[in-house]
């Protein structure tokens, strides 16, 4: 079920970090360093990453800018899932969404409860398209990155994975801007 077809070739995709915290710096952004080490790692290429506070208007910004670049293809953020009062990464970014991925954080959900058991539940993890740029938002551990990596997009951004994946659908993601359709994002 989860066979990758080594005839088919891989195709690196542009991938952009986005750290949402208060605190973090480049120096010690080890959730950042964990997706970027592992996007690299897999043959993708960084394309841009980031680090910008807990704040709503800055999160939608950088999203939105990521987003409309051509040489982004997926966006991957990290930190701000939470329920505290400054975690505020699914109120900036779900508006922004043309397609929910419901399917992510259910996945992601039994991942993380195997690992940590009913703690999953402090995750508002959450996934969707944006202006045909697939967007992932992951809780800010560390952990919460290789389980998201490791367990879903290492797979899923992997042309050659059956029976399909991200990658092959990627082209089409802009169908219906194509076709004259406008959204409003």
């Amino acid at each position: 079920m989860n066979d990758t077809a080594l005839e088919r070739p891989f195709i690196p995709l542009a991938i952009a970090v986005l750290t949402v915290s208060d605190t973090r710096t480049i120096e010690d952004d080890r959730s950042g360093d964990t997706l970027v080490g592992r996007l690299e790692t897999a043959g993708h290429k960084l394309a841009a990453r980031a680090i910008v506070p807990d704040e709503i208007p800055a999160i939608r910004k950088t999203v939105e800018a990521w987003s409309r670049d051509p040489d982004i293809d997926v966006i991957l953020t990290t930190g701000g899932t939470g329920f505290t009062g400054r975690d505020v990464t699914p109120e900036a970014i779900e508006p922004l969404f043309e397609k929910r991925m419901d399917g992510f954080s259910a996945v992601f959900h039994r991942i993380s409860y195997d690992k940590i058991g009913t703690s999953t539940l402090q995750s508002r993890a959450t996934a969707g398209v944006v202006r045909a740029t697939y967007v992932f938002v992951l809780p800010g551990s560390p952990g919460a990155c290789k389980d998201a990596w490791d367990g879903i997009l290492d797979a899923q951004l992997d042309y050659r994975h059956r029976p399909c994946n991200f990658v092959e659908i990627l082209p089409r993601l802009d169908e219906h801007l194509r076709r004259g359709a406008t959204i409003s994002v």
